[in-house]
């Protein structure tokens, strides 16, 4: 544990992103009490409408007057939810339905490959728009459709894990002694195969919050006055670029999130990959 721990510190990308994701869950638990003026990110002020970024108002206020870094602080929290939320309920589809794929064969396998290959073969943002399209407008409507696109990248890659170890020795041990489908599958294939999966989580999360913002952005997504990235950058575009603040801290915080995520994702894929552990 001390040499991967170490591996991984000596990786400055990969800590810079888990200090941003850190950082991000930090804002998010504690958005409510962070934000410098939580009842000024809901409620409309006219007379403070569209003002530059100062000490009053750090990142400015938008077209109804509201404190945008208020605003932003408290979208942290629904980013992450949406992020959390999407990647668990498409890990709970995805990941059993590799596993299934993988070891049992047959015709059940080319069923779920063949599903998993048709709704992948539909690019995920496209997918989710006409899914999000059929729905009310909501955050749930976007983390539903987002659900429900997500789920076959976990097939995919649980699939391969399974097919890889199906043929190791200690599941023909397994075998050989009457063990269950399910104690197999369950108890000592996932485990082995959950460095992959950790991966794409966390590369997963960032991917769903830019499509969150994108949904938002679109109108699908998150609606007013739900304290939105996307959403904030899809009201701001009438007023650019005089009033570059409203779209320029919403956005920021969209590629922050996303980064982080992302560095943490290709840190951690480097370091359970024996392959790129080698190459170095």
């Amino acid at each position: 544990m001390k040499i991967i721990i170490g591996k991984f510190l000596r990786d400055l990308p990969a800590v810079l992103g888990l200090g941003i994701v850190i950082f991000g869950l930090f804002v998010a638990l504690f958005a409510t009490e962070l934000a410098p003026r939580p009842e000024a990110a809901f409620q409309s002020d006219l007379l403070m409408r569209f003002k530059p970024p100062s000490a009053e108002f750090w990142f400015g206020t938008d077209n109804l007057g509201r404190d945008i870094f208020s605003r932003v602080i408290l979208g942290t929290r629904s980013a992450f939810m949406i992020a959390l939320v999407v990647v668990l309920s498409a890990m709970l589809v995805g990941v059993p339905l590799g596993l299934a794929a993988g070891y049992l064969g047959g015709w059940r396998s080319e069923a779920i490959m063949r599903v998993t290959d048709v709704v992948l073969a539909v690019p995920q943002l496209i997918l989710a728009l006409a899914l999000a399209q059929l729905m009310k407008p909501g955050l749930w409507t976007a983390m539903l459709a987002l659900s429900l696109t997500y789920w076959p990248f976990f097939t995919r890659t649980v699939y391969a894990e399974t097919r890889r170890l199906k043929g190791s020795l200690f599941v023909e041990a397994l075998q050989g002694i009457g063990a269950s489908t399910p104690r197999i599958l369950f108890l000592h294939i996932l485990p082995n195969a959950a460095s992959p999966i950790i991966v794409r989580a966390t590369i997963g999360m960032g991917f769903t919050i830019l499509t969150a913002a994108v949904l938002g952005f679109l109108g699908v997504g998150a609606t007013p006055p739900d304290p939105d990235w996307g959403l904030a950058i899809a009201e701001s575009r009438k007023f650019l670029p005089e009033t570059w603040w409203f779209a320029t801290f919403p956005g920021l915080a969209i590629f922050v999130a996303v980064l982080g995520f992302n560095l943490l994702g290709d840190g951690l894929r480097d370091l359970v990959d024996p392959r790129l552990r080698r190459s170095r």
